[in-house]
């Protein structure tokens, strides 16, 4: 009967260990925006078959949380032209408000912005574990190749 009582102790502890775990977990949040960068060729404002995804370009994600913090996020395109910025925080810190925009791109032909808008403001609304997906952004060649015409 006396080595009962010891087992019993560490189930307890070990069921203890894990109850606090899902309490931590059931307070935090987690949040992603994520959105595309692509090469408008032709200059014409819409994605076609001439157009391809941008390496490499540089997208800035600024947010205001519930709390009032400004966070600034920099991420930088994939192969495919897309970015995303990820965080896990207190729910009473997630995001309130954000704001999307294109800093840069280093490609070699496509570097002028193609969008009439420096950036994208939303409300983030989303819950926990669920991304928000920006517009794509447009960049655009200095010289529009002669096939577009």
């Amino acid at each position: 009967m006396a080595a009962a009582h010891p087992l019993r102790w560490t189930l307890l502890l070990q069921l203890g260990i894990a109850l606090g775990i899902l309490l931590a977990a059931a307070e935090a949040w987690t949040g992603e925006i994520r959105g595309r960068v692509v090469c408008d060729v032709c200059g014409d404002a819409a994605i076609g078959p001439e157009d391809h995804a941008l390496e490499g370009a540089e997208v800035a994600v600024l947010c205001i949380s519930k709390s009032g913090e400004v966070i600034n996020y920099q991420a930088f395109t994939n192969s495919k032209g897309m970015y995303a910025v990820a965080e896990t925080m207190p729910e009473s810190d997630r995001w309130d408000s954000c704001l999307a925009r294109p800093i840069s791109s280093f490609h070699l032909h496509c570097t002028r912005r193609g969008d009439a808008h420096s950036g994208v403001k939303f409300t983030y609304n989303k819950p926990s574990g669920n991304s928000h997906t920006v517009k794509t952004f447009l960049y655009k060649p200095v010289t529009v190749p002669l096939y577009c015409s």
